[in-house]
């Protein structure tokens, strides 16, 4: 394994680590971290200060559970209809707990309702999307984490926008909430469900906003009145190789899946097509991935975005499964994922047929691998297109 080791701590702008100096820098927007911090939400508190936060309304401490239950329990955070909650105080309890973090812009519908993205506006005038996406055993909801995203990889309609700042765990966690009422109301097609699966791939490098996003992590995962109750092993937190904070989650011990955005079976090619290799190479973010699998016994997702001619050929596919091989073990799933073209850019989706070799060479292998079902291709289906239109659109950060 690498002896590379160092201390991992993530700066309040979300500036990940070199991401000033050295080999590789974050790309930055225009506004990054110009407009200060949301305000302080129920899911941002710490028990102590939800309770301390009641006591100066005058409210006893059971009331924050009662408090809890709505939000974690029904989804629910318009205090006025809080029926066991004293009439004189709810308008006040919903202005001190429940700021609105997250406004909808607009929503995008495809594949017959069973895919919904949303364009959400934050308090400072950023935008962020989410999609949820119905199948019909699960129904996985993929977030954003921050505003923006600072890794810069070429091919990816977030990264052209640069990272404007980490959102809190509370702008993370409503777009879950919101999902998670949708399903229960039926306002899916398909009729009344449960949210089942959260995935850390929308818009932002998670591991560039570590802290905010553990913290959605767990109460994601615990159960209510504590958290949303979905199980951590139906929790995936992707990074494009932030090796620090691969380790760092690996000690917590939550068993949520790892998954690793590779994209390329070298340095020379990832160098081009993923920038933060150039900090953390091929070899320190796989020995990583690998100490996650042995630690938590999940295997981990590499996600690779086929593009046409660049890395879909065979002899990419071969170097990939060696890479892989390499470690001796079934410790990885791979998702080769035909890529969702940004208009007027070179980077374009694979030839059906290159994608078919490219899954027999990795089966022939002997690795697990699956083509991502892309869902949202009749919409702005890769995160960061409508924020980057909304942008275009009214000349605002997004």
């Amino acid at each position: 394994m690498t002896e590379h080791t160092e201390t991992f701590e993530t700066p309040e702008t979300g500036i990940t680590p070199g991401g000033t100096t050295g080999a590789f820098r974050d790309v930055l927007s225009k506004d990054h971290a110009r407009r200060g911090k949301p305000p302080l939400h129920f899911a941002d508190m710490t028990p102590e200060q939800r309770i301390a936060k009641a006591a100066e309304l005058g409210l006893p401490k059971f009331r924050v559970k009662q408090l809890a239950n709505h939000y974690y329990g029904h989804f629910d955070v318009n205090a006025a209809e809080f029926t066991d909650f004293p009439a004189a105080k709810r308008a006040e309890a919903a202005q001190a707990f429940f700021p609105e973090l997250i406004h909808e812009v607009t929503r995008q519908v495809a594949d017959n309702g069973m895919t919904i993205k949303t364009l959400w506006r934050l308090f400072d005038g950023s935008h962020i999307e989410s999609v949820l996406m119905r199948y019909p055993t699960r129904t996985t909801l993929c977030i954003s984490s921050q505003v923006g995203c600072g890794m810069g990889c070429p091919f990816c309609a977030t990264g052209k926008l640069g990272l404007t700042r980490n959102m809190s765990a509370g702008e993370i966690l409503e777009q879950v909430r919101v999902a998670a009422r949708m399903m229960r109301d039926g306002e899916v097609a398909g009729g009344p469900g449960r949210l089942s699966n959260i995935v850390f791939m929308g818009m932002g490098e998670p591991m560039g906003n570590y802290n905010s996003v553990l913290s959605a992590v767990r109460q994601i995962s615990a159960m209510p009145p504590e958290g949303f109750g979905i199980s951590a092993r139906n929790i995936t937190v992707s990074t494009v190789g932030v090796v620090p904070g691969i380790k760092k989650l690996t000690a917590e011990g939550i068993p949520v899946r790892l998954a690793v955005s590779l994209h390329a079976p070298s340095d020379e090619l990832r160098d081009e097509l993923v920038p933060m290799n150039k900090r953390f190479n091929t070899t320190q973010v796989l020995d990583a991935a690998h100490d996650y699998y042995l630690a938590t016994k999940r295997r981990v997702s590499i996600e690779y975005a086929l593009m046409r001619g660049i890395n879909d050929q065979a002899e990419h596919a071969k170097l990939l499964a060696k890479r892989l091989n390499h470690y001796g073990d079934d410790w990885v799933h791979v998702n080769p994922i035909p890529l969702n073209p940004i208009e007027g850019s070179r980077w374009t989706a694979s030839k059906p047929e290159d994608e078919k070799r490219f899954l027999d060479i990795l089966h022939a292998a002997g690795i697990t691998a699956t083509l991502r079902d892309t869902r949202g291709q009749d919409i702005d289906g890769a995160c960061g297109q409508l924020a980057a239109k909304t942008k275009e659109a009214f000349g605002q950060q997004a």
